[in-house]
């Protein structure tokens, strides 16, 4: 066979073979089969698509091209990921709940980049905590504590990091198996049992309607079925940022608010959810006992432990838990407030993850230098009254940006209405099983 062939057969809307598949991934990562070829087969897949048992092919073929991981924790592992938002820190919430209730919690995440924050930047803002620990102490914190969350090491789907890189460059980011096949390569290569996954859809999120982020549900959770693993997909509304917090330190002490059953409705909803969901995979009861199981797991306070056990067991100063002046504190703040009556019917998500990437909590590039202190804390939400010279948020950093420039673009980012919407938008807008 030859990439040539290959090229004409999709060009052609022509199903590629498993072996086919196998061997353009192979090809591809070797170098024997050069970026020029292979952003034409990208292209090709972007206009004609792929079949199930294609997308299924290619995302294992690029889950096998480095290391096969499978954490023996000597129980169900399961695993959670999300596509992607603006103040997303449920996997600080949803791990230690579902550790609480006796299910296995190997996860290896990713560091923001963008408008998007990541689990990593957000873990390491915990004095002391360790993200880069060795696989075998991963393994065995797991065991432990029921629960470990690092970087995911350099050997993981190099193909993914290839292909990606490729599409990033050539415009062909958005195609539905393409982007199934990104996500799942690294869920299947890191070895769980189940996966439940966050499908964000909104202004903040990847896919900003919900037609894309429905087919982007099913495609992922067929794929897990087919390769033999059991696969929820949750999708959930980023139209507005989830929860009061974005930045780093800052989520983490949201999400620590959240497991002493303080957290703001949205962002706890969705965890739950998600929580449920997790123990429902690892065959823990009905959807209706996972969901009070989760429930309990917060109130009496085990999840909390949870999450104090992990960070100890990381290197890190769990007394944050209940004192979070041990964090790093911001040099600045700039307050923001409303400049009219009214009820507030839409934040732009979009430009909020943006204006926190401009404060420091983000990165623009792979070497740039995260402020752990750098974020916003808003006072108000969709929905809420508020009054000319109320308060709607704070803004933090600790970088050499001009802040009183970015408040006054901050405030731009709030819409009002003279009437208050009767039908708000449900956070969690469907649930999709995939056995």
């Amino acid at each position: 066979m030859t990439i040539y062939e290959i090229i004409t057969k999709k060009k052609h809307n022509v199903e590629l073979s498993t072996e086919e598949i196998n061997w353009v991934v192979a090809g591809y990562v070797s170098g024997s089969i050069p970026d020029y070829q292979m952003s034409a087969l990208l292209m090709a897949i972007c206009f004609c698509s792929l079949s199930d048992r294609e997308t299924t092919d290619l995302t294992m073929a690029m889950a096998r091209s480095g290391d096969m991981i499978k954490p023996e924790t000597g129980g169900f592992n399961v695993d959670k990921h999300s596509t992607g938002g603006v103040g997303d820190k449920t996997t600080l919430i949803v791990a230690p709940i579902v550790a609480a209730c006796g299910v296995c919690v190997p996860k290896m995440s990713g560091r923001g980049l963008g408008h998007t924050g990541g689990t990593i930047d957000k873990l390491e803002s915990i004095p002391g905590f360790n993200t880069e620990i060795p696989y075998e102490q991963f393994v065995a914190n797991v065991k432990k504590a029921g629960l470990a969350v690092a970087g995911q090491t350099g050997s993981l789907v190099p193909a993914d990091k290839k292909i990606y890189a490729l599409r990033n460059a050539t415009a062909t980011v958005d195609s539905i198996p393409l982007i199934c096949s990104s996500i799942m390569s690294k869920k299947l290569a890191t070895g769980a049992d189940g996966i439940v996954l966050d499908v964000k859809v909104g202004d903040g999120a990847f896919m900003k309607t919900y037609d894309d982020a429905e087919k982007l549900a099913e495609a992922m959770v067929r794929v897990g079925k087919l390769a033999g693993r059991k696969c929820v997909a949750v999708i959930t509304d980023m139209e507005k940022p989830l929860g009061r917090a974005v930045g780093n330190s800052l989520e983490v002490i949201e999400a620590i608010e959240a497991l002493k059953g303080k957290a703001p409705s949205d962002l706890m909803e969705v965890s739950l959810t998600l929580a449920a969901e997790m123990l429902f995979v690892a065959g823990k009861g009905t959807a209706e006992e996972c969901k009070k199981m989760a429930e309990e797991a917060v109130s009496n306070g085990k999840a909390l432990d949870k999450l104090r056990e992990m960070i100890e067991l990381q290197g890190g100063n769990s007394d944050v838990i209940n004192d979070y002046s041990l964090f790093a504190q911001p040099k600045f703040s700039k307050k923001v407030f409303a400049p009219e009556d009214g009820f507030i019917s839409g934040i732009s998500c979009e430009k909020t993850g943006l204006i926190s990437l401009r404060l420091g909590a983000g990165r623009q590039t792979k070497e740039s230098v995260i402020d752990f202190t750098a974020g916003i804390v808003f006072e108000k939400t969709v929905g809420d009254k508020v009054v000319k010279g109320e308060k709607l948020a704070t803004l933090y950093t600790s970088t050499d940006c001009d802040i009183n420039a970015i408040s006054n673009e901050f405030a731009d980012i709030f819409s009002y209405s003279v009437k208050q919407n009767p039908c708000p938008e449900k956070i969690v807008k469907k649930i999709i099983k995939g056995y």
